[in-house]
């Protein structure tokens, strides 16, 4: 396969796992993620991604505080093996996140990541996004050096 045809595979791929994410159609992971898949976040160290499994497990979680959670890419770029992206997640905080309850608003969030692939699917997954935003615009929190 060529530079610019696997690029654009691991394009695809990133496209699909997003449908899926957005969809709830989790069982379709295995078209595009390898059985294993890793997941890394600094936001979330306690958060542990070892497999499509956990990766649902994760989802099912995030979606039981925030139903409507979207994400959508809004940059990406591809070199070899590897993607990296900046996106936007948003919806309506309905449920506990963590310690927190329900507040009732909505979320903006930006985030950025880089994707891994190998054998044209999606084996690791790095993510980072600002906690501290998210808590202080959902009302949590107030955030370090801002008037109360």
């Amino acid at each position: 396969m060529s530079d610019t045809a696997k690029i654009e595979a691991n394009k695809a791929a990133v496209e699909r796992f997003t449908e899926i994410v957005n969809s709830r159609d989790f069982g379709a992971f295995p078209e595009v993620c390898q059985p294993n898949l890793v997941r890394h976040c600094p936001a979330t160290p306690d958060v542990k991604v070892r497999s499509i499994e956990d990766m649902v497990a994760f989802l099912q979680e995030d979606l039981r505080a925030v139903p409507d959670a979207v994400i959508a890419i809004e940059l990406q770029a591809f070199e070899g093996d590897f993607g990296g992206f900046w996106a936007n997640y948003s919806g309506t905080q309905t449920g506990p996140m963590g310690p927190f309850p329900p507040s009732g608003k909505r979320i903006d969030c930006p985030f950025a990541g880089i994707f891994r692939f190998e054998e044209g699917k999606i084996a690791e997954i790095w993510v980072t996004w600002d906690n501290i935003g998210i808590l202080a615009g959902l009302g949590h929190i107030t955030p370090p050096g801002a008037s109360e």
